[in-house]
């Protein structure tokens, strides 16, 4: 009972928190996006000609699109602290579940999911791709998780699952997640 307990803290404190409170200021931080995946798509009938033997190294896009529609699956399940299920998840939840069905295995919380993979510049993100958020002003810690499911012209769309709207799609180029970026990382 005494480690469910700490395990219930350690949760706690490390969830995905997507609160707005505070005061918001006016001056937004920018963040311009050059979209990675047109090197890669350059001529459409070629990319569908290459083998994987042949095609340069820019992750497994194939395996990308594939955790992205496991997620999208959850689209409008709602919010739920822990959860990983469709009655709720959170944004680790989200990401843990949807990469796990295709024999990825992450950490359960955001904060550790954050060490794995290589990190990378926001302008050479890619489908697949996770970027990671500190939501709460009051703390320094990452507590949020995307994935990115869409670069095109220099926006950047990622799924997640956020306390007010659960799973959904967002844009980077919003304001209160623009602001709370912190990073990006390669898991493919």
């Amino acid at each position: 009972m005494r480690r469910l307990s700490y395990f219930l803290l350690f949760i706690a404190i490390t969830s995905c928190g997507t609160g707005k409170k505070g005061k918001l200021t006016s001056k937004e931080r920018k963040i311009s996006v050059a979209a990675a995946d047109n090197a890669r798509r350059g001529n459409e009938k070629k990319v569908e000609k290459e083998t994987a033997a042949t095609r340069p190294s820019y992750g497994d896009p194939t395996k990308a699109d594939g955790i992205i529609n496991t997620a999208l699956t959850f689209s409008g399940v709602r919010y739920k602290f822990g959860g990983t299920t469709r009655k709720g998840m959170d944004c680790s939840g989200l990401l843990y579940v949807s990469f796990a069905e295709h024999d990825i295995k992450l950490p359960r919380t955001s904060i550790h999911m954050a060490e794995e993979g290589k990190k990378i510049r926001v302008k050479d993100v890619e489908k697949g791709d996770l970027l990671f958020f500190k939501t709460n002003r009051r703390s320094k810690r990452i507590n949020h998780v995307g994935m990115v499911v869409k670069v095109e012209n220099d926006e950047i769309k990622f799924i997640h699952a956020s306390t007010s709207r659960g799973v959904t799609v967002s844009s980077l180029r919003e304001g209160f997640w623009n602001r709370a970026f912190v990073k990006a990382t390669r898991i493919l």
